[in-house]
């Protein structure tokens, strides 16, 4: 494991010493903020509008001048620019190799970067949910891509559950539950007996409670991903020598939980997502119960993040429209900060101002463990990924839009409410 307090010093007695590798396989720059809020202080604010000037004037299409449509075997996806940065800036061959402008993408990133060939891509959506699902049906709906048989690395940072991991762990979901389509109460005006703190609690139903499934589905409450696709996924970015930092160290020795207190690693557990960035042991307790209740009991609630639905949901309806594999689809998420304070720390002082120090290394580690992925999808591409890994579980939505491609019997959802009917 790798300090970056250190890095600086270790990658430059290896360019003396004429080593011909990197260290920790990752170059980091010394002014990577602390924390995302970094990116709207003026300074950068103002840089910020001048590159979005320059690149309205871009024409839309390839930046070679050709009308080819390009195959992607990877497209990557992240969020916002440090979550770019970590595969823009390490990638080799260089994925500024070919620029591809896309007519609806952020007017913050309105480019799609390639390598040369095109067999790597990154796409970068800018963040929450309308931003995510907006850039990702720009760029499958702009037919400059042929997609039908590209992988998606969904790549970026989220808050931890401290009893499933610590800051810098790499996490891999099964299920993605979004957290936000609920009944809301405002916390000075809650019912007595309740039976929970929450403020939250189920839409359609009629009673105050918790664990109540919903009366009605909207379509994108959970999404479930290939499963045998993910372990392959765990299992290319076990062992990667994962970038730490000494306040991250520092900040976390303050938990109790065994899994909180260790040093970052590779794993297997669920994603939420939700626009609203909350902290606490009380809302981390109930999104934690619905992720169970929404997944009918196999679900276990680990990350929490602002925009996996929404982009899922977008992949669901292209894969019904056979534009994209929604078996190929896998998420990566690294832990940036904990979704709740440790003992003795007040919550505020925790979501604002505490030094956690995970930002840093979870940046680092969306590059470090999932370019392992990335290059055994294109090594391998003959002998294994091009006819893809057939899915063990069911995938797609809670309501089973994708009909059970795979045959899979769905184990999200309720039968009544699917909708296309299931024929076994």
């Amino acid at each position: 494991m790798c300090s970056i307090t250190k890095l600086w010093v270790l990658n430059a007695l290896v360019f003396l010493l004429g080593f011909p590798f990197i260290l920790c396989s990752i170059i980091l720059p010394n002014d990577l903020p602390k924390h995302r809020s970094v990116r709207y202080i003026p300074g950068n604010r103002a840089e910020e509008l001048h590159m979005m000037r320059q690149r309205r004037n871009a024409p839309p299409g390839r930046s070679d001048g050709s009308s080819d449509i390009i195959k992607p075997k990877v497209m990557i996806v992240a969020m916002f620019n440090l979550e770019a940065d970590a595969f823009l800036k390490n990638y080799t061959p260089t994925l500024y190799g070919l620029n591809i402008t896309i007519p609806g993408l952020s007017p913050r990133y309105p480019e799609v970067y390639c390598t040369t060939t095109g067999e790597v891509c990154h796409i970068t959506t800018a963040e929450a949910e309308i931003n995510a699902a907006a850039s990702m049906s720009a760029l499958i709906y702009s037919r400059m891509f042929d997609l039908t048989e590209t992988y998606f690395l969904i790549g970026g940072i989220s808050g931890i559950n401290p009893n499933y991991g610590t800051t810098g762990t790499v996490t891999f979901p099964r299920f993605a539950v979004q957290f936000g389509l609920q009944y809301e109460i405002d916390s000075g005006q809650l019912p007595g007996g309740g039976g929970f703190g929450s403020r939250f609690f189920t839409q359609g139903t009629k009673q105050f409670k918790s664990n109540l499934y919903p009366g009605v589905l909207y379509g994108t409450e959970v999404f479930e991903l290939n499963e045998a696709l993910r372990k392959r996924a765990f299992l290319a970015a076990n062992g990667a020598k994962l970038v730490d930092t000494e306040e991250a160290a520092k900040y976390r020795r303050l938990y109790t939980m065994p899994a909180a207190r260790a040093s970052p690693g590779v794993t297997l557990c669920d994603t939420g997502t939700s626009d609203t960035w909350w902290t606490g042991s009380v809302l981390a307790e109930a999104f934690g119960n619905l992720t169970i209740l929404l997944t009918n009991g196999t679900g276990e609630y680990c990350t929490t993040q602002q925009e996996d639905n929404a982009s899922l949901a977008v992949l669901v309806r292209a894969a019904a429209a056979d534009l994209v594999d929604f078996g190929r689809v896998i998420i990566l998420r690294t832990a940036s900060d904990f979704d709740r304070a440790p003992p003795g720390v007040d919550e505020l002082y925790h979501l604002l101002q505490a030094p956690q120090g995970g930002f840093a290394g979870a940046i680092a580690n969306i590059y470090v463990a999932g370019v392992r992925f990335v290059n055994e999808i294109v090594t391998q591409w003959d002998g294994m990924y091009r006819v893809g890994i057939r899915p063990t579980n069911y995938i797609g939505d809670i309501l089973n839009a994708l009909g059970s491609p795979h045959g899979h019997v769905p184990d999200i959802g309720v039968e009544d409410q699917f909708f296309i009917p299931v024929m076994y």
